[in-house]
């Protein structure tokens, strides 16, 4: 059984009109663990993602994190969201603010960090995603790769429970991926709890605990990552496996 859940969802539905997108999904993450979800376009993973910080509503079954039930709205929402750092496959930065700015806005709301406080931080975490010279620039003065990694440093501002990442690396060009998977496998190191919805199999091999395979709204199997991708047991995560690592 699990040491230290820290995201738990047992028996989770989600409905898209009468598509059928989560089926009856149980997942524990631990604490410090990386866990990967992999699977075919449309099977749900990003979804799934979403909905453990409520950016998606479930129709039944309960998600937790840290053994709280997800608030439903209001501050205690915000103070999980806090909690729960996202990084999307979209940047979602604020282009008339500097990286800096970026980076120190919602420790000062959220948090309630005096000004002072939040860009000093802003700058420790920007320097360990390797952007401490671009602290006074704007996002459109930056590759998707520093935007990425300036989007990390954001969502690590606030100092997160666990870090959720919706195919962070999905509207890269090709250079830039490795960037952004070397900081994610720093944190890895470092013991950061992490979910990671991603195409990138050499990352779910070497940085995973755990890999969630997912088709059509199911979990399909959930192994660990030599296990998974030597002898996967379902056919089709053998169909899948078959795709992606034919060269």
């Amino acid at each position: 059984m699990a040491v230290d859940p820290l995201i738990e969802l047992r028996g989770v539905n989600k409905y898209f009109g009468r598509l059928h997108v989560l089926r009856d999904i149980d997942l524990t993450v631990d604490r410090g663990e990386v866990v990967v979800v992999i699977g075919p376009s449309g099977s749900g993973k990003s979804t799934l993602c979403r909905a453990i910080n409520r950016l998606e509503t479930i129709q039944s079954g309960s998600i937790a994190v840290d053994g709280k039930p997800l608030p439903e709205e209001g501050r205690e929402l915000a103070r999980l969201r806090a909690d729960v750092g996202m990084v999307f496959q979209s940047f979602n930065l604020f282009a008339h603010k500097t990286v800096l700015e970026n980076v120190a806005l919602a420790q000062m709301k959220v948090r309630k960090r005096k000004r002072e406080e939040a860009e000093t931080r802003s700058r420790e975490l920007l320097d360990r995603v390797g952007l401490a010279d671009q602290a006074p620039k704007y996002p459109a003065q930056l590759s998707g790769g520093q935007q990425q990694r300036v989007a990390i440093a954001r969502a690590l501002a606030m100092k997160p429970k666990v870090m959720l990442f919706d195919e962070p690396t999905s509207a890269l060009d090709p250079e830039m991926i490795n960037e952004v998977l070397e900081v994610m496998r720093q944190l890895a190191r470092e013991g950061m709890t992490m979910v990671v919805v991603t195409h990138e199999m050499g990352f779910a091999r070497s940085a995973a605990n755990r890999v969630v395979f997912m088709a059509d709204g199911a979990v399909v199997e959930d192994r660990p990552p030599e296990e998974f991708f030597t002898a996967p047991r379902s056919e089709r995560a053998k169909d899948f496996l078959s795709k992606i690592l034919k060269h």
